[in-house]
């Protein structure tokens, strides 16, 4: 997992020498924000999917943190290229984060320093190739109406800690978290998309986080296949009606799901391993995107 450096506020570290205070305000009340980036190789060498975006989401969440991050987006941009370029691999993910540092404690972070690294590594694929089996949890997705769901903000996923865990424990790869109000939200790390016959599907966005992958998935539905898709609010009874099922995200990319058991265990198998099935296509197309094979799309590419 290790590389050679780690960018922090301007300065390439060796990956072993930027640890921080542990009286940090952001390792105390989860005040950081965070990006999850994934880089390629291509013919041309490391490439990353869609830099621009991630950053200018990643200053979107300092703002609603009231950070004010001391550096400009195309400033981050460039350090993040380094960092890849420095890695020593052609492959992998890069991890922004922006956090209060040392030298304030109390709820209130106004005063403390905001601290900036970038780190990059090699990591294999998140989830299996295979259709994977997902369970609704127990754990409901956070309100909105409690923070920011557009946000990439540390303490939001102590909810998906807590989903993951009672997953895990089940014997199941992923879950299935629904809302408060009983309709189907996201995995706490993956959008999701249903298909029936050529219609596609999605939860609307409010109670999800609206990930880049989604949107690229969506714009690739409509460029390759002609099909807008259509953002719905989604019951746990509609499940037996559709033919497929997948997660995108930008660790898990397109991840087939071969069965969702519900809350009261009944099971629903998906047809998302057949080479013809909407999953797979886009699952190749999504994977020729992002490697610099499709010349349609290299403008998403740095």
């Amino acid at each position: 997992m290790k590389t050679p450096y780690i960018w922090k506020n301007w300065k390439l570290l060796p990956w072993d020498e930027t640890l921080d205070h542990n009286i940090t305000h952001s390792l105390h009340y989860g005040s950081w924000v965070f990006e999850w980036i994934r880089f390629y190789p291509t013919k041309n060498g490391p490439k990353v999917f869609k830099l621009k975006e991630h950053i200018k989401r990643l200053f979107y969440s300092a703002s609603c943190m009231k950070m004010d991050i001391p550096y400009t987006e195309e400033e981050i941009i460039n350090a993040t290229l380094e960092v890849v370029a420095k890695s020593g691999v052609d492959s992998g993910y890069i991890r922004p984060i922006a956090y209060f540092g040392y030298g304030k404690m109390g709820l209130n972070p106004t005063g403390a320093p905001v601290d900036v690294a970038i780190s990059a590594w090699a990591w294999g694929k998140y989830l299996s190739e295979d259709p994977i089996s997902v369970k609704i949890p127990s754990v409901r997705r956070i309100d909105p109406q409690t923070v920011p769901m557009w946000a990439k903000i540390c303490w939001n996923y102590a909810n998906s800690i807590l989903a993951s865990l009672e997953i895990k424990e089940g014997g199941y790869d992923e879950g299935l978290l629904l809302d408060t109000q009983g309709f189907i939200a996201e995995w706490p790390g993956e959008n999701i998309f249903f298909v029936k016959w050529n219609e596609v599907f999605t939860p609307v966005a409010g109670t999800i986080l609206p990930w880049i992958t989604r949107s690229t998935i969506m714009q690739l539905f409509k460029d390759k296949f002609d099909i807008e898709v259509e953002e719905k609010r989604i019951s746990p009874k509609e499940l037996w009606d559709f033919d497929e099922a997948f997660f995108v995200w930008t660790a898990a990319e397109v991840t087939p799901i071969g069965t969702i058991t519900d809350e009261e265990w009944n099971k629903y198998s998906y047809n998302t391993k057949d080479k013809n099935s909407y999953t797979q296509k886009m699952k190749k197309i999504y994977d020729d995107v992002v490697k610099g094979k499709d010349s349609d799309y290299l403008d998403w590419l740095a």
